[in-house]
C-alpha cells in the first residue's frame, strides 16, 4: 500500500493566527488509473485537472515533491457545506500539487458555477459530486505507472467501441513501444532476421549437430526450433544426415562419439532398475531417439533417450512385446521382427515403430518364427537374416525380406553367413551372438569373429565373400561384447582388447569404398571393454 504524507496550507482566513488545529488539510496518494472505453487516460499536452470521485479514503505519507503523482485527492470545506466534501483531482502531466497556487481559490459553492480552485487560469472539469461511504473505507490503495494516450490510442477505442479491451494491451507501453515489440516478435520469428525463416533454417541444417546445444541457447525461438525436431525433419528431407554411434559399455550407463567432431559425451544414467539391468537388452536408434529394450520382473520394459531433450524416459510399449529381436531403422521408423515373449516362445510377427508419431502398427508376419536375429535396411526394403527357430531352437540358414510397398515376406536362402565351425541346420546353436551384419551403400557385410573376417554379401549369387580382416586388437566371446555397425559410408568395429588391466575401448572404421578393409583407428578411450549394446544414430 501506498502511503501519502499530509500536506497543511492555510485557508482564507480573516486572520493568520488561527490555531493550527482548525487549518484545513489535503492529502493526495498514487492509485490505479483505469483506462476504459468511456475513459481517456491523460494526454502528454493536457494542462487542466479533472476533478474525479473520490472512491479511496485518503493516505497521508506520499512525498510530496514527487513529480509523477498522477492523482491528487483533496478535502475541504466548501462555503454552505456542513461537512466536508471529497474531490478527486486528477493532475496533468509535470504539475506538481505543491506548486498550485491555493491563496486564489474561490469559496463559492460548485453548484453555483465557480470552481473551487484554477491553475493557471484553466478550469478543471466536474465529473461527479458526492460524500464519502464507509465502504470507501474498505477499498485498498493501489499503484499504477503512469501512461499517457495518444492520438493513435484514440482511434483505437473508437474503432473498438462496444467490444471488449483487447487481451494482453500493455498499457505501459506507447505505441512505438508495441509496434516495436511486435516487430521483435516478428525478428524471433524469423530466426536470422536479414534472411527471413526459411532461409535461416536452410542455413541451420547444415550446421553440425555438435553446434546445436549452442544454437539453442542464442535465445527462445533457436532453442524452440531445435527441441521441437524441425531441424531434423528438414535434415532428413535435404539429404543432410550425420551419424552418432551410441554405446554402453557399463551398465546403465550410456557414451556418444562424433566421428567428425572426434568428441565424446556421457549421456544421463538410466533410472536403477536391477532386474533390467540384469537381463538380456536391445537396443535401436530411429529417428531422434535411442531406445534401449529389456525386462522386469513380470514384463518388458522400453526405455528411451531423445537427444531433444537430453533425458531418459519409459512406459512405452509394443503391441506384442517381445525380446531377442532382428531389428532396423529407416530414418524415423523401425521394424522389429521375430524375438520371444515372456513366456519364451519364439515369435514370428513384427511390429513397425514411427518415432515421429510415438505410434506402433503391426506388420504381417514372417514365414518362420525366429529369435536371436539380425535386421538390416537394403535397397529400401527390411531383412531379417540368421537366428535360431523350431521348437528345438536349430539355426535358420536362411533370410527374409519385408516389402514395405506390397507389405509381402519373401524368403530367402543361404542368406546367413555361415562361419567355420558352426553348428549345422540340424545341431543345436551354441549360446553364440545374433549375426554381426551392417549395410553400407546398398551392400552388406558381415564380421565372422571366429575367423577375424570380414565378408561381404553377393546380391545375385547369394554367396559371402571374404574381402578382408577385422582389427587385430578386437576380441570377443562367441561374437558377445564386439560391435559391427554401419555408420553412413563407414564401417566401424568396436571393442577392446581382452588383456589383464587394459581397460579401454577403440573405434576402428573402414570406408569399403575406398578398398580392401583398411583399419583407421578413429578413437579410444578408458573404459570398459565389453560392449554391451551399440546403435547408429543418423540425423
Amino acid at each position: 500500500m501506498l502511503e501519502g504524507r499530509s500536506c497543511l496550507f492555510s485557508r482564507a482566513l480573516p486572520s493568520s493566527c488561527e490555531q493550527e488545529s482548525n487549518w484545513s488539510y489535503m492529502t493526495y496518494r498514487v492509485e490505479k488509473l483505469e483506462v476504459g472505453k468511456e475513459k481517456r487516460p491523460l494526454e502528454i499536452d493536457a494542462e487542466e485537472l479533472h476533478v474525479q470521485d473520490a472512491d479511496v479514503k485518503c493516505s497521508p505519507d506520499i512525498d510530496a515533491h514527487q513529480k509523477d503523482i498522477p492523482v491528487i485527492k483533496r478535502r475541504r470545506p466548501l462555503q454552505g457545506d456542513s461537512e466536508e466534501e471529497e474531490f478527486r483531482i486528477d493532475l496533468a502531466n509535470g504539475k506538481d500539487p505543491l506548486e498550485i497556487d491555493l491563496e486564489d481559490q474561490h469559496q463559492t459553492d460548485v453548484a453555483g458555477g465557480e470552481w473551487p480552485l484554477e491553475i493557471d487560469g484553466e478550469e478543471p472539469q466536474l465529473r461527479e459530486f458526492r460524500e464519502p461511504t464507509e465502504a470507501d473505507e474498505s477499498i485498498e490503495l493501489t499503484s499504477i505507472d503512469l501512461t499517457y494516450s495518444t492520438l493513435e490510442d484514440e482511434s483505437r477505442e473508437l474503432s473498438s467501441e462496444g467490444e471488449s479491451d483487447e487481451p494482453g494491451f500493455d498499457l505501459s507501453l506507447s505505441l512505438a513501444d508495441q509496434s516495436n515489440s511486435q516487430h521483435q516478435a516478428e525478428d524471433l520469428d524469423s530466426l536470422i532476421l536479414p534472411i527471413g525463416r526459411d532461409m535461416s533454417i536452410n542455413c541451420l541444417i547444415r550446421c553440425s549437430r555438435s553446434d546445436y546445444g549452442f544454437i539453442a541457447s542464442l535465445n527462445r525461438s533457436f532453442r524452440s526450433i531445435i527441441q521441437s525436431g524441425e531441424l531434423y525433419r528438414e535434415r532428413r528431407k535435404s539429404g543432410v544426415i550425420e551419424h552418432w554411434i551410441y554405446f554402453s559399455c557399463q551398465l546403465l550407463e550410456w557414451e556418444a562419439f562424433d566421428p567428425i567432431r572426434q568428441r565424446w559425451m556421457r549421456l544421463p544414467t538410466m533410472t536403477f532398475n536391477e532386474c533390467f539391468m540384469c537381463s538380456d537388452k536391445e537396443s535401436l536408434a530411429v529417428g531422434t531417439e535411442l531406445l534401449v529394450f529389456g525386462k522386469e520382473v513380470m514384463s518388458h520394459v522400453i526405455y528411451k533417450y531423445s537427444i531433444l531433450t537430453n533425458s531418459w524416459s519409459s512406459g512405452m510399449s509394443m503391441n506384442a512385446p517381445r525380446c531377442l529381436f532382428g531389428s532396423a531403422s529407416l530414418g524415423e521408423i523401425a521394424i522389429l521382427a521375430g524375438g520371444c515373449d515372456s513366456q519364451g516362445n519364439i515369435l514370428a510377427s513384427a511390429e513397425l515403430y514411427n518415432s515421429e508419431t510415438g505410434t506402433w502398427e503391426m506388420l504381417p508376419c514372417m514365414n518362420k518364427p525366429r529369435k536371436m536375429c539380425s535386421g538390416v535396411f537394403m535397397d529400401g526394403k527390411f531383412y531379417v537374416i540368421g537366428g535360431v527357430g523350431g521348437s528345438d531352437s536349430k539355426p535358420l540358414p536362411c533370410g527374409e525380406e519385408y516389402n514395405l510397398q506390397t507389405r509381402v515376406w519373401t524368403e530367402i536362402p543361404d542368406m546367413t553367413p555361415v562361419r567355420s565351425g558352426a553348428p549345422k541346420e540340424n545341431e543345436a546353436a551354441a549360446a553364440e551372438a545374433p549375426p554381426l551384419v551392417a549395410v553400407v551403400n546398398n551392400e552388406l557385410y558381415a564380421a565372422d569373429y571366429a575367423d577375424m573376417e570380414v565378408r561381404k554379401y553377393e546380391k545375385e549369387t547369394r554367396l559371402w565373400l571374404t574381402v578382408g580382416w577385422l582389427p587385430d586388437r578386437v576380441v570377443s566371446m562367441n561374437g558377445w561384447g564386439l560391435a559391427f555397425r554401419a555408420c553412413g559410408d563407414k564401417l566401424v568395429v568396436i571393442g577392446g582388447p581382452r588383456a589383464l588391466g587394459e581397460g579401454f575401448i577403440e573405434l576402428n572404421s573402414w570406408v569399403p569404398s575406398e578398398g580392401p578393409p583398411q583399419w583407421n583407428l578413429l578413437a579410444s578411450k578408458q573404459s570398459g571393454n565389453f560392449v554391451y549394446n551399440c546403435a547408429v544414430m543418423g540425423c
